[in-house]
């Protein structure tokens, strides 16, 4: 099988089921930009030495790509909106790990600005690319039905994601940088 069909050059793509819509559809942004964010946490992996980190970084790749499968497939085609991918349990395990995590860290007395260690940068990378995911969720579920949970998961990602750049800055003695108003 080719990886390129041409189908794509006249701007359409195939949904999971066949349906033909254009490159520009809700449904197609929104999970794109899960696949975005999914590329750009691989890209946080490679820097982090921390195996329980990878465990946990690479448990959520898998999360985000059968969400994206999920996102992927239209309603009359979904057989699983009866059991959808993301549930409250993993939405649970990811408000442990923020709150394990979160627990290690001094309080927060200010907004931070991204940066610090290059894993930390790649991590408040990968926070703004998750947020950009909610917001492309949250105009689906406008003009389509989607499971909530799914939101709800995205919405804890990109809190994860912000604890652990901080975290990932704490462990390398980086102090998080404060931001000031002038």
């Amino acid at each position: 099988m080719k990886i390129y069909t041409g189908f794509g050059d006249r701007g359409k793509t195939r949904l999971f089921g066949g349906q033909i819509v254009d490159k520009d559809n809700l449904r197609i942004e929104a999970y794109g930009t899960v696949d975005e964010l999914n590329s750009v946490i691989g890209l946080v992996i490679t820097y982090v030495e921390k195996s329980t980190l990878t465990e946990d970084l690479q448990n959520i790749q898998y999360s985000l790509f059968e969400l994206s499968a999920e996102l992927a497939t239209p309603d009359d085609k979904n057989e699983k909106s009866l059991d959808p991918v993301i549930n409250d349990k993993n939405i649970k395990d990811l408000e442990n790990k923020i709150d394990k995590i979160d627990s290690q860290l001094d309080p927060l007395k200010n907004f931070i600005l991204p940066g610090g260690s290059r894993e930390a940068a790649l991590c408040h990378l990968a926070r703004t690319v998750c947020r950009r995911a909610e917001r492309a969720l949250i105009s689906l579920n406008k003009a389509e039905i989607i499971s909530p949970k799914i939101i709800i998961y995205i919405n804890r990602l990109s809190d994860f994601l912000f604890v652990l750049a901080r975290f990932l800055n704490k462990d390398q003695n980086i102090a998080d940088l404060p931001w000031l108003e002038e």
